[in-house]
Order: C-alpha cells, then structure tokens, then sequence
C-alpha cells in the first residue's frame, strides 16, 4: 500500500560535503545520441556523426569473439587480462608489466591522475585538448596549468605549443597531457619535435601521450611513441579499441609505461575493470588487420570527401589525422548544431573546447558524409 507514497528526502547541502575540486567540476557532455533525438523531435533515420566512432562497426572476429564469451558472463572477468595484456605485449613489443588495461583509454587518464596528481601539484596541457585532461586534474584537487596554442594561421591551427607548454612546466609538475592527434582539432606533432619536448622534460614529471587516433593516422612524419618507452621512462603511451576498432560501447583501452608506472596504475586500478567480453573482444581485434586497413581506407577517403566540400564552399577546416574534422561554420556553431538537429544529422559543437564557430563531424561512409554535407547547406542557406 506504500507503493505510491512519495519519497521525502530530508534537507542536506551535499554540495558542500563534496571535496571541492569535484564542487567545481563540470561533467564532460558526451555526443547526443540517436535515440534521444528521435524521442525529442519525434524523428525518424537519424544520422549521429559526433562521437568519433567507427561507421563500420566492430571487425567481425571480435564480433565472433563476443558471441562466444557471453556464454560465461555469470563468471569474473580475469582481474589481471593475462591473455590481452600479453598479446598488447607482443604486439608493441614490450614487456607485459608494462601494460595498464583499461575501461577506455580515458580510465587510464584517470589512474594516472589519481596516482600521481594532488593538492599542491599541477598539470599541464595545451588550451583545445581533450576535455578528459581538466577533469581528471581538477577531480584530485591538483592545479591546472594550460598552455596557449598555436596561432590560427599556423600551420598546425590551434594545435599544441611545445615550447608553450614546455614554459609552463615547473618544480610541481607530475604530468603533461599531450594528444596526438589532438581531440578535436585533429592536428599533430611531428616525431622529431615530440621526442625532443619528452626528452627535454625532468625525471620527475610524467607526460601522457594520448594516442587513441593512433591506427588513423597516416602523415609521414606521425611518430609511434611507443618506441621510446626504453629511452624515456616518465613516459605512458594510451591507445583504445573505442575508434578504429570499433569497440567504443565496451570500453576498452590500455596504456604503455616503464613497469614501476604501471605497478602504481594498477595500485589503483579497479578490480575487474575491464569486462571478459570487451577483453575477448580486443583480443581478435588486433588480429584482424584487414579491417583496420578497410577502416584508414575508408577514413582517408572520408577526410578528402569533407574536405573537398568545405573548400568548395569557402569554409575554412583544421586540418586533421583523426577520423573526424573541424569546420569553421562562420557564425555561432551552436545554433548550426541544433538546426542541423532538426534535418536528423547529430554533429558536435565544440563551444566548449573554445571554439565557438567551429563543428566537429565524425568521417562515416561516403553516403553518410553527403547527407551531412547537404544538411549543412540548407541550414547556412537560410
């Protein structure tokens, strides 16, 4: 009979209880999903190109995979992913205490906080980087220190200023966050500038390099970090199965460091962080190189697409090694997003990255791509 009664809640100003780098956060704000547009607007055959997710989906020996360890879900994952951790091992050709699993690529960037970070030491990272990076700063209590980027006629628009960056480094500093490529501007850092900025930083200060674009990437001059892991041990390398892999909805990443680093990660990693579906997942995704070269194939022919379109149309991109691109819409990017909203087409703005007139679009399939492209053009015609 007290099912219907109402719940009443007794007065507390929990915001005060609340440490106060968490007070002060402001929680990260995915993409949109379809489901809650179609259920807002009461439309049909959506397009969602705002998450950076792969629109082949995952490869189909991980799909195989995944089918084959539902069966035993009723049991705990291995707490330790012996198996995964080795074939990462094998893969980067490292040892296997190197390696940190993770629930995405994004835990990882929270261990490394919570292990190394506090109140009265800082990080540092560049203005326009992944929104992660404050976060997890702020969340510890630690200090935030955000290096001005490059110049928009760089040739590298908005990307990261090592010298900048280097500037703000200081006796307090336990870690920099670099993204490379760089979410959302999709720009990079060349291999002979990266490994001088690394090698260039004191014993005491960790930089992160954020990879999870890595298996997109195909400029020249890109470098795989993961090669100096011997030469420089303050250095974490992260990568994820979220992107190219396609395996975003089960949360799966790692991260790559001397041993005694990845000893304190896991300290205070989670048990069973990582579930046994996701970690026999990525265990037949690194084998099934055919569709990742399917998925950079398609991609570069995505980046082209865009690209064409944008400057036919006289609107101005940042470059980008990603598998999404930045356009600069010529006005407020924000009312752009929710028009577009309304033709079914789900894209990100990036006001909250400090680039108020800029979307970033997800590269999908080419049919994909033109539908954005005509959305956006009967949204600017009006």
């Amino acid at each position: 009979m007290f099912a219907n009664a109402p719940i009443i809640y007794m007065s507390c100003d929990f915001l005060r209880l609340a440490v106060d780098g968490v007070r002060r956060l402001q929680p990260y704000e995915p993409g949109k999903p379809i489901e809650t547009l179609e259920r807002e607007l009461g439309i049909r055959d959506s397009l969602k190109l705002a998450s950076n997710e792969n629109p082949l989906g995952p490869s189909p020996l991980a799909m195989a995979a995944m089918q084959r360890e539902l069966g035993r879900v009723s049991v705990y994952p291995d707490g330790n992913g012996f198996a995964l951790k080795g074939a990462l091992a094998d893969y980067h050709q490292v040892a296997r205490d190197c390696v940190t699993l993770g629930n995405g690529s994004n835990e990882i960037l929270e261990l490394v906080a919570r292990a190394f970070l506090r109140p009265g030491l800082n990080a540092v990272f560049s203005r326009h980087a992944f929104a992660v990076y404050p976060i997890v700063v702020q969340a510890v209590g630690a200090t935030a220190g955000v290096a001005q980027p490059n110049a928009p006629d760089h040739v590298m628009p908005y990307g990261h200023d090592l010298t900048a960056l280097a500037n703000l480094v200081d006796g307090e500093t336990r870690v920099v966050f670099v993204a490379n490529p760089n979410n959302p501007t999709g720009t990079w850092i060349d291999g002979a500038r990266l490994r001088q900025f690394i090698r260039g930083l004191p014993a005491i200060t960790l930089v992160v390099v954020d990879e999870a674009y890595f298996e997109y990437v195909q400029a020249p001059d890109y470098p795989n970090a993961v090669a100096w892991l011997a030469e420089c041990p303050n250095l974490i390398v992260t990568r994820t199965f979220s992107k190219v892999y396609g395996l975003a909805g089960l949360r799966i990443g790692y991260g790559l460091s001397h041993p005694a680093v990845a000893d304190l990660l896991n300290r205070v990693r989670q048990p069973f962080n990582t579930s046994s579906v996701a970690q026999a997942a990525a265990l037949a995704a690194l084998d099934d190189t055919g569709h990742v070269a399917e998925s950079r194939e398609m991609n570069n022919a995505g980046l082209a697409q865009f690209a064409d379109a944008f400057e036919a149309r006289g609107l101005r991109i940042i470059p980008s090694v990603g598998n999404f691109i930045c356009v600069n819409v010529g006005r407020d990017a924000f009312a752009v997003y929710q028009a577009l909203l309304r033709e079914g087409v789900i894209v990100r703005p990036v006001a909250s990255y400090e680039l108020p007139e800029y979307l970033r679009i997800t590269i999908g399939r080419e049919a994909q791509n033109r539908r954005v492209v005509d959305a956006l053009d009967k949204v600017l015609s009006t």
